[in-house]
């Protein structure tokens, strides 16, 4: 049975969610993880059951446990945080496919460069106070200027995980 998600206006709760990546280095033999420590957002449900919004994250924030190497994301080899704090994602509909299935399609900007992304989540809580949604899907960071890749250490798509929770907010 599909549940209805209530219309109007949803906020992030950001102790509930998070947002991570993993890329497999070394030539495939190492992957390395890491999570965003700062991430925010909002996004307003309509009358027909689609839904808009924007998830934010602060680049800064990425964490994978290695402090030389969270320096170096950071740098603009990579993320180029300074010159580019945040990396968002505009969700420009996000619609129910059947069962808890939800197609996302969205803008997602890196390093000021923005591309297209479409990708399916499932919805794992809705209520008329919290909607979760959960998603996985893969990015090539060349297609956001982030090419390094000494050695050709660093081949292949970026996986991104999302846990998403967010809480209605009241009129």
């Amino acid at each position: 049975m599909t549940v209805a998600v209530q219309t109007g206006t949803w906020q992030l709760d950001a102790a509930a969610s998070t947002v991570g990546l993993r890329h497999r280095t070394m030539w495939g033999l190492v992957t390395v993880k890491g999570t965003f420590g700062a991430v925010t957002g909002a996004g307003e449900v309509h009358a027909d059951g689609s839904a808009t919004g924007t998830v934010t994250l602060e680049a800064a924030s990425l964490d994978t446990g290695h402090a030389k190497r969270d320096t170096h994301l950071r740098s603009a080899d990579f993320f180029d945080a300074d010159q580019h704090p945040e990396i968002t994602f505009a969700v420009r509909g996000a619609d129910r496919l059947d069962g808890d299935g939800v197609r996302v399609t969205g803008q997602l900007t890196v390093r000021g460069i923005s591309r297209p992304v479409t990708f399916s989540a499932r919805l794992t809580e809705a209520s008329g106070e919290a909607v979760t949604l959960d998603a996985e899907f893969t990015v090539d960071r060349e297609q956001f200027g982030m090419g390094w890749n000494q050695l050709g250490m660093m081949r292949g798509l970026t996986t991104v995980t999302a846990k998403l929770r967010f809480t209605r907010t009241r009129a």
